[in-house]
């Protein structure tokens, strides 16, 4: 991904603000409900039957979780995002067969949910730099893909 230092600046001024643990279980939990097929991956999470389920599973929230730390691993080395997912896009990959057009959608929900927190502050420039990182990132994890 290919940041200017202004968009750098921007991502991690406003990563630093971000609570992983809040917006990785809402943006999990979105992508689930928005794009309902992405739930095969997720069998073992238990009731996902309705949108109030998926929101509130607590296993979707932990793994939420888990994705918006590996993402801020990501934030912190913008410069190596290839290498700094390579093990994820292994197992996503390899062992869980994960679509990786899903990561993209992911990103584009996770900007849709940094938006509805952030708010004004979540200027047009600060979301322009937010979609590189994204599909910078999801482009890192789909790598290990054939």
């Amino acid at each position: 991904v290919h940041l200017s230092g202004e968009e750098k600046a921007c991502v991690t001024g406003l990563w630093g603000k971000v609570n992983e643990d809040e917006v990785g279980a809402e943006a999990l939990g979105r992508l689930l409900v928005v794009y309902p097929w992405t739930q095969r991956f997720f069998d073992s999470f238990g009731d996902l039957s309705s949108a109030s389920a998926v929101m509130g599973n607590p296993k979707v929230k932990a793994h939420g979780k888990k994705v918006l730390h590996s993402l801020g691993e990501g934030v912190a080395n913008l410069d190596n995002l290839k290498g700094t997912f390579a093990k994820l896009s292994e197992l996503h990959c390899d062992k869980l067969h994960v679509d990786p057009e899903n990561f993209r959608l992911l990103g584009n929900v996770l900007v849709v949910v940094l938006a509805s927190k952030f708010g004004k502050e979540f200027t047009p420039p600060v979301q322009a730099a937010f979609q590189k990182v994204v599909a910078g990132v999801a482009n890192a994890l789909a790598h290990k893909y054939h």
